[in-house]
This record gives structure tokens, C-alpha cells and sequence, in this order.
């Protein structure tokens, strides 16, 4: 695999997952890392970028679309957005902490847009979980723990 298609590959992957689309990215962050052919900092940075890109968009996705989250095509069930508002009310800005979260974070994103969740705060909390995760498992991958 050429340098190029394995970092714009988890850039892809961390920035798909990270949407309401399913996908994973932490496979193929760990399958690059086992291979040690890929700087770690550098794949870190990749997919950290790439998955916060992917919030943003869910955050924008808030700001503009509640209004439609009952028609068929919304890809985030109302149940799902329902338990995320649910927590960012009690919780506010904090829980966007569990961005990193499979199920439950990438409707906390939305709900993060829907509540007007200021962007800079966004960025900066979301930022600080999603590289955090991806740390967290280079670290197990890497045996640095």
C-alpha cells in the first residue's frame, strides 16, 4: 500500500465514522499502527483530524435539520437523538467529552448543533476526545502502556 492511500485511507475511514454514516475507523488506525511501516504521530494526527471533520459536519447537520429528524430518510433515529439531547441537557457542553462513544456520540454531536452549542467550545472538547480515543488505542496497539 503506497503512503499516500494508507493515511488518505484513515482519513477517509476516521472522518466517514465519525459522521451518522456506520463505519470504523479504529481497525484500520490499529491494522496501520501492527504494520510499523506508518509513523504513529503522523496516523494519530490523520485519523484525529479526520474525525473531527466528521463531527463538524455532524454539528452543522444540528444547526440545520431537527426540523426534518421524523422523516424517513434522517439518518439518525429519533430515539438515538432523543437520548443525546436528553444527556447534553443534563450534562451540556461536558458530554460532548463522549464524542468518542460508538452509538452515542455522533448524535451528541448533532444535539451539540441543535442546542447551539457555541463552535470554538465544540471544536475544542471534541478535538480533546476524538485524538484522545486515538491515542488511548496506539497506545495499546503500541504496546506504550
Amino acid at each position: 500500500m503506497t503512503t499516500l492511500a494508507a493515511y488518505g485511507g484513515l482519513f477517509l475511514a476516521a472522518f466517514i465514522a465519525a459522521t451518522i454514516l456506520p463505519a470504523q475507523s479504529e481497525a484500520v488506525l490499529a491494522g496501520l499502527l501492527a504494520t510499523e511501516t506508518y509513523s504513529p504521530v503522523l496516523l494519530i494526527i490523520v485519523a484525529g483530524i479526520g474525525n473531527v471533520l466528521g463531527s463538524v459536519i455532524n454539528w452543522l447537520l444540528g444547526r440545520g435539520v431537527e426540523r426534518f429528524r421524523d422523516a424517513r430518510w434522517f439518518p439518525v433515529n429519533a430515539k438515538n437523538l432523543d437520548r443525546a439531547g436528553r444527556w447534553y441537557r443534563k450534562y451540556g457542553w461536558w458530554s460532548l467529552l463522549l464524542s468518542w462513544m460508538p452509538i452515542v456520540g455522533d448524535p451528541l454531536t448533532v444535539a451539540a448543533g441543535i442546542m447551539r452549542e457555541p463552535f470554538p467550545r465544540f471544536l475544542l472538547v471534541v478535538t480533546i476526545a476524538k485524538f484522545g480515543r486515538y491515542i488511548a488505542l496506539a497506545a495499546i496497539v503500541l504496546h506504550w502502556l
